[in-house]
């Protein structure tokens, strides 16, 4: 931002100056330090008549709480007034706010004066945050007149800006403006202007110039076009309860769909503790398609909070509910949100303390399988509790140290044809113990556990038996640490000055038995998942190191890993009479336990080789390679890469996930690129532009692009964004626009959470 110098008091400019960069201090430092109740005047010429003193040629008047300066001042020591001519300078220490005005009467005493032909600036305190447009210029007004009463200001026949002077690109203007420094500003029939174009008059409004504003009133109303939803309408009310409570609700019209209803509750009833709850919803009126109209209407409830218990003890809830995945595709605005298929409920106490910790948790998962009413999986926990250890050493005199997980709770599982009863039993007991041996650099850490659980019901395949499930399993883990091989090297100058390169080996053999009924466990979480194996994993990690200005950073990590499987059926869980033949899907906790994607179609006796690439060479350049090299297939059979390059003001994003196994029984094939570009960003001046796009190979098919361009002055700055949704039933264009003041707000149809910058 350009800085014009002020010129030297007493001499104050016509139009006040564009200011330093404001600092967060909320008391500018005197010339004088004169003591409080005490008066300092001075002039080039003084004079005394009575009780007045006369001061002409480059006077001032200073106390402890503010200067006062002009060409000409009378004061009176009896009554404390003052008559200021000529280059009016006004500054108030506590506030920091600034005058300038041609002739000044004001009283000392009682701390109230008028101003003629006025222009002044104050601070604001501002907090910065994401996505929203701020600026460091101050709160600059003026105006025919202006009084001060006390800590007030009311300003007469003027407007109010927070852009550069002398010409700014908004101003607000209006007959009385009402303003009290560090509190708000009010404005009354007033019109809001961009450069000299009016663009709406407003009987009434209020700015807060507080840093964190809270204040009852009217949201800004907005308009916009979906080619779905057609026209839209919509405004809003923001209630500030009280100090610990507020909501706010908009609706929303939409000429097309009907109307949608937003509320935002939020509350903090005591320290330590607070929530939020948000709803959305939409009475949908219908698409016609053909001779029928389909509805897809619905709602959708968040809540979030957190409570500080007390001795320890801590609780947290985050709660969603939504009535159909239809309504979510077709009404939500974010396409991670929309293509999301799961609703998660999860509230806990937790306390921990020493090595131990004990939970209380409730859960509800809902995975919706499809669009239909009624296809969708339900998951229950209600309540469950856990227990758990970290490593404790059992005796001093040994080296062995015993752990454990001990749960148990009532659990539900429902979907189309097959649900369980309303509270199923279910208990889980977990001890290990481990040691270590350490020679010759190699490290060997074996260690043993028993795994009880006990189920109150079991199944076989979708029919309840009735009866309960006792599983008793034993396992066997032994890891085997090789010494790590290192060199170090010269680095390149653009590197740093020291590079090296470290390679660490592992093995790991585990045997697990017991679990001799893995196909009539219900499946609940990652408990069920827990089978037979008698398997080796073994890694190979090589990390590159570089040493810049005595700093060491990880620069490149690349790990390897495959499982060889001495029994291929995992103790029954992939037998052929589960699977009919063999090429059905199947998850085991191994297999999980190695790579996110699916594998086990059948038999085998070893998995895919799962490489883990990783590289920042630079700060401000990411790259992350994960892949499946599938041996009996001969390709990579799964892939997921990401890559991030910041230079400056400009920031690139590419990724890609594929899927080639050839049964779609382990996942169906898919081939998705991603891309973002940006330039800019939120409080960059001038232009700034970004673009992202979801693109589907496979179906040759760009799901989700948005295009968004934003012009930035010292003080507003507007942005237009285009949107293409096409997934799923959604097919629709939108067009979004947003008129941004800096520290005030925005307005238009585009949020600020869905705004790239």
């Amino acid at each position: 931002m350009a800085q014009v110098n002020r010129p030297p008091y007493p001499v104050a400019p016509k139009q006040p100056a564009t200011p330093p960069v404001v600092r967060q201090q909320r008391r500018v430092q005197p010339p004088h330090n004169v003591p409080e109740n005490e008066l300092y005047v001075e002039g080039v010429k003084q004079m005394r008549e009575g009780s007045w003193y006369r001061l002409r040629g480059k006077s001032y008047v200073e106390t402890s709480k503010f200067l006062l300066k002009a060409d000409d001042i009378d004061y009176n020591e009896d009554t404390g007034d003052v008559d200021a001519r000529g280059n009016v300078y006004l500054q108030h220490f506590e506030g920091a706010e600034e005058l300038w005005a041609d002739r000044a009467l004001y009283n000392l005493n009682d701390d109230v004066g008028k101003f003629y032909n006025v222009r002044g600036k104050a601070p604001l305190r501002i907090e910065a945050r994401p996505r929203v447009l701020t600026s460091s210029s101050p709160f600059y007004f003026e105006g025919k007149w202006a009084e001060r009463l006390k800590e007030k200001y009311v300003l007469h026949d003027g407007m109010v800006t927070s852009c550069a002077m002398p010409n700014p690109w908004w101003t607000l203007r209006g007959p009385t403006f009402d303003i009290i420094p560090d509190e708000h500003a009010i404005a009354h029939n007033s019109t809001f202007r961009v450069r000299w174009v009016p663009i709406f008059w407003t009987p009434y409004f209020y700015k807060s110039l507080e840093r964190l504003p809270r204040r009852s009133g009217l949201l800004t109303p907005n308009i916009g076009n979906s080619s779905q939803r057609g026209k839209m309408l919509g405004g809003g009310y923001y209630w500030a309860i009280n100090r610990s409570y507020d909501t706010m609700y908009r609706v929303q019209y939409f000429t097309e769909r009907g109307f949608a209803h937003t509320v935002d509750f939020r509350g903090k009833p005591r320290e330590g503790t607070d929530f939020n709850v948000y709803m959305f919803g939409v009475n949908d009126k219908g698409l016609k398609t053909g001779n029928q109209v389909v509805k897809e209407g619905g709602f959708m409830v968040s809540m979030l909070g957190r409570t500080d218990l007390g001795d320890g003890f801590y609780g947290r809830a985050e709660v969603n509910y939504l009535s159909s995945f239809l309504f979510r595709q077709s009404f939500t605005e974010t396409y991670n949100e929309a293509i999301s298929s799961e609703v998660h409920s999860t509230g806990f106490v937790t306390k921990q303390w020493s090595s131990f910790g004990l939970d209380a948790v409730f859960q509800r998962l809902e995975n919706f399988q499809s669009l239909a009413p009624d296809d969708v999986i339900v998951v229950r926990k209600l309540p469950e509790l856990d227990f758990t250890s970290r490593d404790n050493r059992f005796w001093k005199p040994l080296p062995v140290w015993i752990s454990w997980e001990m749960s148990g709770g009532l659990l539900r599982r429902g979907e189309l044809d097959f649900k369980t009863r309303n509270f199923l039993e279910r208990m889980d007991v977990y001890p290990r113990a481990t040691t270590y041996l350490h020679f010759l650099g190699f490290t060997l850490v074996p260690s043993f556990a028993v795994r009880e659980t006990h189920y109150g019901e079991s199944r076989d395949q979708w029919t309840l038996l009735g009866h309960n499930a006792l599983r008793s399993a034993r396992e066997v883990d032994i890891s085997l640490v090789p010494p790590s091989f290192a060199r170090i090297f010269t680095a390149p100058k653009w590197m740093g000055q020291k590079l090296k390169h470290v390679i660490e080996p592992g093995v790991t053999y585990r045997y697990v038995t017991g679990v001799n009924d893995f196909n009539q466990l219900i499946r609940f979480d990652e408990t069920e998942l827990y089978s037979n194996t008698n398997q080796v994993e073994y890694s190979l990690t090589n990390r590159l190191y570089v040493k810049r200005n005595n700093s060491v950073e990880e620069i490149l990590s690349w790990d390897l890993r495959q499982q060889r499987y001495f029994d291929p059926t995992f103790g029954g869980a992939l037998s052929p009479d589960w699977c009919n033949v063999d090429g059905c899907r199947n998850v085991v906790l191994s297999s999980i336990e190695l790579t996110p994607f699916a594998f086990l179609d059948g038999r085998r006796r070893y998995s895919p080789i799962a490489s883990t690439l990783r590289m920042s060479p630079k700060g401000g350049i990411g790259f992350e390679w994960r892949t499946d090299y599938d041996p009996l297939l001969s390709k990579v059979a799964a892939s997921s890469m990401t890559a991030d390059v910041r230079v400056g003001q400009y920031f690139l994003s590419v990724g890609q996930n594929s899927m080639r196994y050839p049964e779609r029984a382990l996942s169906p094939n898919a081939n998705q690129v991603r891309g973002m570009f940006m330039w800019g960003n939120e409080n960059r001046r001038g232009l700034s532009a970004g673009f992202s796009a979801i693109y589907d190979v496979r179906v040759g098919q760009m799901q989700f692009a948005t295009t968004q361009v934003t012009y930035n002055t010292d003080c507003c700055g507007i942005s237009i964004q285009y949107r293409r949704l096409s997934f799923g039933t959604r097919n629709e264009n939108q067009f979004r626009v947003a008129f941004a003041v800096a520290n005030v707000g925005q307005f238009g149809t585009l949020k600020k959470q869905e705004r790239m910058f």
